[in-house]
C-alpha cells in the first residue's frame, strides 16, 4: 500500500481571508473573502488495521492533537478485554457488526448501535462476539486502572497516532496517511 502524504495543519485547511481582501461596498460582490475547505476522503482501504495482539485489530481514522480527539476503528474477536479505565471526556461509538458490552452493565452493543460514555465513566469492554467492528470518537484520555482502582497507564490521541504510525511500520505498512491536526 503506498503512503499518503500527511494532511496540512488545520490553520492550512481553513484560510480566513484571501490575502486580496479590501473593504467592500455594498456594490461590490463578496468574493474570495472566506476560502472553503475541500472535504476529505479516507476509503475503507487506503488505511491498515494492525495487530494489536489476541485477535485484535487498530485502525487509526483522525487525531486532533489539539482538542485531543481521536478516531479510531476496531475489529475484536469473543472473549477480547479492554482493560477497566476512565474516560476524561466523552466517547461516542457505533458498531457496524457483531456485539460488545461493558463488564459492568447489562446492555450489549450489537450491529447496528449507537453508544455514548460520558467524561468520567469507568468500565470494562468485552467482545462477545467474533469479527465485531466498532468506531470510536474520543475526547480526551483513557485513564487504565488495575483491579485496585490505582493507574496503570494513559492513552490518549498522541499516544495512539504514535503506536498506530509505529505499528504499521513494524509490520510492514509504511507510513499511512492518518488525518493528523
Amino acid at each position: 500500500m503506498p503512503a499518503r502524504p500527511r494532511w496540512p495543519p488545520v490553520r492550512e485547511l481553513f484560510s480566513v481571508r484571501d490575502p486580496s481582501h479590501r473593504q467592500h461596498t455594498s456594490q461590490e460582490p463578496l468574493k474570495n473573502v472566506l476560502k472553503t475547505p475541500e472535504s476529505i476522503h479516507i476509503g475503507a482501504r487506503d488505511l491498515p488495521f494492525v495487530d494489536i495482539g489476541q485477535g485484535a485489530k487498530l485502525k487509526v481514522l483522525q487525531v486532533k492533537l489539539g482538542e485531543n480527539l481521536w478516531i479510531i476503528e476496531n475489529i475484536f474477536q469473543a472473549g477480547y478485554e479492554v482493560q477497566t479505565h476512565r474516560h476524561t471526556g466523552p466517547v461516542f461509538g457505533y458498531t457496524p457488526a457483531g456485539a460488545w458490552k461493558y463488564k459492568e452493565y447489562d446492555y450489549v452493543n450489537r450491529a447496528g448501535s449507537f453508544h455514548y460514555a460520558p467524561a468520567g465513566s469507568v468500565h470494562t469492554l468485552q467482545c462477545i462476539e467474533d469479527e465485531t467492528r466498532v468506531w470510536f470518537q474520543m475526547y480526551g484520555a483513557n485513564v487504565n486502572l488495575d483491579e485496585n482502582g490505582n493507574v496503570t497507564s494513559v492513552v490518549d490521541a498522541q499516544t495512539t497516532v504514535a503506536f498506530y504510525l509505529a505499528a504499521c511500520k513494524a509490520q510492514g505498512f509504511g507510513e499511512p496517511g492518518v488525518l493528523i491536526e
